[in-house]
């Protein structure tokens, strides 16, 4: 039988078709066929049947592939998903071809040039007897196996173009015939209505995943975690619901540029405490509240950090709220990776707002929770300088008085001690006082200062005050951003010991002596103590909160036995490099 190399392929009325008509449609073109073909007509119709299987897309589009081949007794099949732009592809499905030579073969298709690429802008059914004679053609990558004849049909999903459908390398190195073209156009048809379906049940899925996702994340930002906790909640679900490489949460900083402070991602890869500088084109669209979309970061040139360049397809959405610029999500993905549909855009885009939403409705929670602390911290303060100190004061006047009175020179030795110890007390009760009267502005500068802040803080619920020791120039060498990381992680290990611990003494040290595994110079905390341990199966959301904070900076954090009796307790290292 004699193959034409092409017949047109009109397309469907304009529209949304109906199920039952497109397949009545197209299987009336079977009528008035010879007997061979119709004799093929129940092989079509199981295909079609299994083709209709399941509403998971790329299953549906491996499902379809496999039985083209199948109906159409061809080695290899494929189909090609043409992007939103319709001058390339988005994504490429085979069958025929193994994972082993599919990963020597390198990179798919991409649609812009070649048979693929006529294919895609001039939707028809294309019929070769070799592909390789068609001038259209640009050859095959090295390791590809050799293929000659060719088959290619629209796919059409409500009269829209969705991609095409290829069949190559016939077996027994027979031609692609007119019973091959019938049924597959048939089957092209049934494929664009389980195509059809499937997308809507993947788009129903999506959005449900990412209202799920800002779900999540007003809860967690609403149940008091602290700034820090809440950004990296908003980068870890982002990454999550786009499928990306990482999540990255960037804030304002004083120079006009933008800081780093939250990244979620498998790989530590250095970016916290990154600054994009003012002078990026990008931060200032960002500044006004405006999205920026980015095909591939690696080339584009608006991008001023290498960190960014490491990445292909990026989003990055304004956290936006009652006209606010709050600071900036990023979602990048691999290099390579598919670009972001529009789709997936204005769901992160909607994601973002509602993480803007919740980030100040918790801002606004953590003020007058912030409040209601410090007004309980002056309540306490006052107790403690009116009553305390001075019915402490009163006593050491008596214990004296009883002293000098005291012809029993014991007695007055251990009352000289006692009113030692007392006078001792009254000291670490003001230097408690002056901690709780300070405001966080007040903060000094130094590490060694802050560590002792935050241990005389602690020292108030405990009821003691934690044992300290600092090792070599802590304050030298240590930069802001790991200092400023280091007493978050004494601030939460130091709370854990409160809450949890049960514990009667506490020591802390603070090293930045220590060699850290990769060779770098880095600083080691330690908070040990003398408690009941952590119980099996508690919760560690804590203990996970430190290790997340110090692989963001390129360290670590772990917990083992503490300072108790046969290792009772628990003790808590964080470390991480200058």
């Amino acid at each position: 039988m004699s193959a034409p190399s092409a017949s047109a392929d009109s397309p469907p009325p304009d529209g949304s078709p109906d199920t039952v008509e497109a397949a009545a449609r197209a299987t009336r073109s079977l009528q008035g066929l010879s007997p061979e073909l119709t004799s093929r007509v129940p092989q079509l119709l199981e295909a079609m049947r299994s083709v209709g299987t399941g509403l998971e897309l790329h299953i549906t589009l491996d499902r379809i592939c496999e039985t083209a081949a199948e109906l159409a007794d061809a080695h290899y099949a494929a189909i090609g998903v043409v992007d939103e732009d319709g001058e390339g592809l988005s994504d490429f499905v085979y069958h025929g071809i193994d994972g082993a030579t599919a990963e020597r073969i390198g990179r798919l298709p991409d649609g812009h040039k070649g048979l693929l690429g006529a294919l895609i802008h001039q939707p028809r059914t294309l019929r070769l007897a070799d592909l390789s004679a068609d001038p259209r053609s640009c050859g095959f990558p090295a390791h590809h196996p050799p293929m000659r004849s060719f088959l290619g049909v629209p796919i059409r999903v409500q009269g829209e173009i969705f991609g095409n459908l290829y069949l190559t390398e016939k077996r027994d190195g027979a031609e692609f015939n007119d019973y091959d073209v019938h049924m597959v156009r048939v089957l092209a048809t049934e494929a664009g209505i389980a195509i059809g379906n499937a997308r809507l049940y993947e788009a129903a899925k999506q959005r449900e995943r990412w209202i799920d996702g800002s779900v999540a994340v007003t809860t967690a930002l609403l149940s008091g975690s602290d700034a820090e906790e809440a950004l990296s909640v908003v980068a870890e679900q982002a990454r999550h619901l786009s499928d990306s490489a990482a999540g990255i949460v960037l804030l304002p900083d004083d120079e006009g540029g933008m800081e780093i402070v939250a990244v979620s991602s498998d790989e530590p890869n250095g970016a916290l405490g990154v600054i994009v500088p003012p002078e990026s084109r990008i931060v200032a669209d960002l500044l006004e509240g405006e999205a920026v979309f980015i095909d591939d970061a690696a080339s584009d040139p608006r991008i001023m950090t290498e960190i960014a360049r490491a990445y292909g397809p990026v989003m990055m959405l304004p956290l936006q709220s009652d006209g606010r610029v709050l600071g900036t999500l990023v979602t990048p993905r691999a290099r390579g990776a598919r670009p972001f549909s529009e789709a997936e855009r204005t769901l992160a885009t909607q994601f973002a707002s509602q993480a803007a939403l919740a980030l100040m409705m918790a801002e606004a929670q953590r003020d007058r929770e912030r409040l209601a602390v410090y007004e309980d911290r002056d309540r306490i303060a006052r107790d403690l300088h009116d009553l305390v100190i001075q019915r402490l004061f009163a006593t050491g006047m008596m214990l004296e008085s009883a002293q000098r009175r005291s012809v029993v020179p014991e007695v007055q030795v251990g009352v000289g001690r006692a009113v030692d110890e007392l006078d001792v007390t009254i000291q670490e009760i003001r230097t408690a006082i002056f901690a709780l009267q300070q405001g966080p502005a007040e903060a000094p500068s130094g590490l060694r200062t802050r560590v002792l802040r935050e241990i005389n803080m602690a020292a108030v619920p405990l009821g003691f005050k934690p044992s300290h020791h600092f090792v070599g120039p802590v304050d030298a060498v240590v930069g802001e951003l790991t200092g400023k990381n280091l007493i978050a992680a004494l601030r939460e290990a130091l709370s854990n010991a409160f809450r949890h611990a049960q514990a009667a003494r506490i020591d802390v040290v603070v090293d930045s002596t220590v060699v850290l595994p990769d060779g770098q110079h880095g600083v080691r905390l330690t908070v040990a103590d003398d408690g009941v341990g952590i119980a099996e199966g508690g919760r560690r959301s804590g203990l996970k909160n430190l290790k997340r904070r110090a692989e963001s900076l390129g360290g670590d954090s772990w917990y083992g036995p503490g300072i108790g009796e046969e290792g009772g307790g628990t003790k808590v290292v964080w470390e991480a490099p200058y």
